[in-house]
């Protein structure tokens, strides 16, 4: 296997991750792919924890996003179990299979029904997942669960990441301080649609899922679905919020609770462009003058998504018609007598045509930077929209490249 990637030069360090009350984790070494590294963990819930979930729009999902699917409608969850290096992506009733038995052992070592038993696999696509490695570990860390585990979770289920990804609020309820923490992987096949990304939040609040599951799938939509490293959508991605109860908050006003989880949602999803395979630059497009607000967010992940406009960015060359030519091909709204282009704060185009006596320089000095941003005004509307992405270097041919060696 080829040796893992140095850690991105974007990379974040991990927050100081507080227990969040109602959870137990642990993490162990399964030789489930990887040997000598951590590649499972399982989370276990207190009775009467809810879940919320979103996952892909893959037509080719993975068998854990079936099973989750089939677990979300009752909307309770006893145990999270989570595997890095083996996908369980098309590999038919073998899949099934394996899903099932993960199931059943963790519901018998937590006390519930196999229902309520939540999975997530991550890896390689079309092997079969050696799940009896799983099950076989999986009581032990039954056994060694602990309210610090966050951590080591995060840490347990990146495969080509470069550094482990977490994310923390608080937000009041009723006048009740809770807690969000969040955890992610996720560095290619990126372009999420609800990569092979992962993300699970855990709250101490007391919320039914009814209402965690429209916050979460706003804030999905505002985060995760705004970011792209490749333009792939995984057969895997998914995201589950588990609320444990624990906070004991009375029923009240949930802003602050949805502005949190926006944050903790956004932190997580930046987090995953900066580890973006090969990537050296963080990228951000803000689009305005749009027809409406979905029209801009699609052109802005239509640049994004653009080889030609994240080359250029790799070798650090402000060549902006690279972005005019994304925001044609976007197949919205566009007038190009009425288009303008920034970079780094530098406007070098106005409606349409270069802006007279143009200087160069400070636009050359920011994509020398590591944060890059883009600024469009298609001049036509009220509309606005934003998309992150990073910059597409021969680092990502190299992992991409030799990924099942």
């Amino acid at each position: 296997m080829a040796a893992p990637p140095a850690i991105s030069p974007l990379a974040l360090p991990l927050p100081e991750l507080a227990p969040v009350s109602g959870l137990r984790l642990a993490s162990s070494a399964a030789g489930i792919r990887y040997q000598n590294r951590t590649d499972l963990f399982l989370a276990e819930f207190v009775a009467g924890t809810t879940v919320a979930g979103v996952f892909t729009r893959n037509k080719c999902p993975g068998a854990p996003v079936d099973w989750c699917r089939a677990a979300l409608p009752q909307g309770f969850a006893r145990a999270l179990v989570v595997n890095a290096g083996n996908a369980n992506v098309f590999t038919g009733q073998a899949g099934r299979d394996a899903t099932g038995a993960t199931a059943a052992a963790a519901a018998r070592l937590v006390g519930c029904t196999p229902g309520e038993v939540f999975l997530a696999s991550t890896g390689v696509i079309g092997q079969t997942l050696p799940h009896d490695r799983i099950t076989a570990a999986l009581p032990a860390l039954h056994a060694s669960a602990s309210e610090h585990g966050l951590a080591d979770a995060a840490r347990g289920m990146m495969t080509t990441d470069t550094f482990p990804k977490a994310a923390t609020r608080i937000a009041e309820i009723g006048g009740t301080t809770t807690r969000i923490t969040g955890i992610a992987k996720g560095s290619g096949m990126i372009a999420p649609d609800m990569a092979t990304m992962l993300c699970f939040v855990f709250t101490d609040a007391a919320l039914p899922a009814s209402a965690l599951q429209p916050m979460l799938t706003a804030s999905v939509a505002a985060t995760f679905n705004r970011t792209t490293v490749d333009a792939d959508t995984s057969t895997s991605d998914t995201v589950l919020l588990f609320a444990t109860g624990r906070a004991a908050n009375p029923p009240g006003p949930l802003e602050s609770f949805a502005s949190a989880l926006h944050d903790v949602l956004l932190d997580l999803a930046l987090m995953v462009v900066r580890d973006g395979e090969g990537a050296q630059k963080l990228i951000r497009i803000e689009v305005a003058g749009a027809a409406d607000d979905a029209s801009a967010n699609r052109v802005a992940l239509a640049v994004a998504n653009s080889p030609l406009v994240k080359t250029a960015i790799a070798g650090e060359d402000a060549n902006w018609g690279r972005i005019v030519m994304a925001v044609g091909r976007a197949g919205e709204p566009a007038d190009r007598d009425r288009l303008s282009i920034g970079i780094g704060g530098t406007w070098m185009a106005r409606n349409g045509a270069v802006i007279p006596g143009y200087d160069e320089t400070p636009v050359v000095a920011h994509m020398r930077g590591r944060e890059i941003d883009i600024a469009i005004d298609l001049g036509l509307g009220q509309g606005s929209g934003v998309a992150w992405t990073c910059d597409l270097t021969h680092g990502y041919i190299d992992i991409n490249g030799s990924y099942r060696s």
